[in-house]
């Protein structure tokens, strides 16, 4: 185990009913709020009133900004900025998923800023100051709200970057399972997805050949995401099920997951990225077709993490490294056909003679993820062996 610093600000409200305690909360951080959301859902199940009533029993002046979209454009980041400093907000409330959150951060960031916004994405900025974020969270997938990551993406340059610092942490998240109740089937699995495949990024990426603990910790949170993601599949109002996925997911990056790991990598999520900023599929969805894809040459190429993977947590049973790694990536594979996710990029509708641009139009995020191993010739090969 590598040496480590674990330090985590966020404070979180986990449990049925907390959705009004968002009020109070951000009382504490500011007095006008820049309310970001994403479109129809948050309207139509009265989530939205009872947070704007929330804010306002608190003293708290409401400026709103809707419209979020799944893949969030920088366009809309731009305009919320301009809009916060118009209204001099001095704190931002995100209600919503991943996307929601991760355009609220990069608002925070924004604000304050003297540049444009972009350049943090890029690495030619560090964040130096942000306003303090407060977060409802409506969908267990990305772990945005108990972290300092943000993915956004560039609507003309089709380029979809993510950055981090410790400063876009939320200060305070509100974990209602009962509010995620409403995401559908599809949406459901592929936030599930998300949540393993962050997890997966840390397993597989690592280079430190003895960390047990954390390997145990990672194993048992993937189990534990796919247990709760078929109860949900079987019964979407599954309490149980949905607290479990909602932890899992916020557990699966929020730093617990990564500590003691070392230099690590998110060479999955780098190829996504350019799927979902070129063609707009859905996040989970698009690492459900890249994930196989890439566990599969790497399991040809170093089997035994990925034998140790198949056996603990697929349950393989073969005795060579080989055959077990092998069949470990095939019963996930497995899996998320069984959960009606996509698994190649025809169920996408991207066509294979896409993968040439596309593995060009992946090497700007590789350079600025300074994920080195990764060219033009590796990322074809990875695309290649998901169709």
């Amino acid at each position: 185990m590598q040496n480590f610093v674990l330090h985590n600000q966020t404070k979180i409200i986990f449990g049925r009913d907390t959705v009004g305690q968002i009020g109070p909360e951000t009382a504490q951080l500011g007095s006008k709020a820049l309310l970001v959301y994403g479109q129809q859902s948050i309207i139509a199940s009265g989530l939205l009133t009872q947070i704007k009533t929330a804010l306002t029993d608190a003293g708290v002046t409401i400026v709103e900004h809707g419209g979020v979209q799944s893949n969030p454009l920088l366009s809309h980041v731009r305009a919320g900025i301009d809009l916060a400093r118009a209204k001099n907000v001095d704190v931002i409330v995100a209600a919503g998923g991943g996307s929601v959150i991760d355009s609220a951060k990069a608002i925070s960031a924004g604000v304050p800023a003297v540049h444009d916004v972009w350049k943090f994405f890029t690495g030619k900025k560090s964040i130096k100051q942000t306003l303090p974020l407060s977060c409802v969270l409506t969908l267990a997938a990305a772990g945005s709200e108990m972290n300092g990551g943000m993915v956004i993406t560039h609507d003309d340059k089709q380029l979809k970057f993510g950055t981090g610092n410790k400063l876009l942490n939320p200060q305070v998240s509100i974990l209602d399972p009962t509010v995620t109740c409403s995401v559908p089937r599809d949406y459901t699995v592929y936030g599930a997805i998300d949540a393993i495949a962050h997890i997966l990024e840390f397993y597989f990426t690592c280079k430190d050949p003895a960390t047990p603990v954390q390997d145990r910790f990672m194993e048992g949170l993937i189990v534990s995401i796919m247990e709760s993601c078929e109860r949900l599949y079987a019964d979407l109002d599954d309490y149980q099920g949905r607290a479990d996925l909602m932890w899992c997911s916020t557990m699966a990056l929020n730093g617990w997951t990564a500590a003691g790991l070392g230099l690590v990598g998110f060479p999955m999520h780098m190829i996504e990225h350019t799927l979902s900023a070129h063609y707009n599929v859905a996040h989970g969805a698009g690492l459900a077709v890249v994930m196989p894809g890439w566990l599969l040459i790497q399991a040809n190429k170093n089997p035994e993490k990925f034998a140790q993977f198949g056996r603990r947590v697929m349950g393989c049973e073969h005795n060579t490294d080989q055959a077990a790694a092998m069949e470990g990536v095939a019963r996930l594979k497995s899996w998320f056909q069984k959960m009606d996710a996509p698994t190649s990029l025809a169920e996408l509708g991207i066509e294979k003679k896409a993968i040439p641009f596309l593995a060009k139009e992946s090497l700007p995020l590789a350079k600025v993820w300074r994920l080195k191993n990764y060219n033009e010739q590796i990322i074809t090969e990875i695309l290649t062996s998901c169709c």
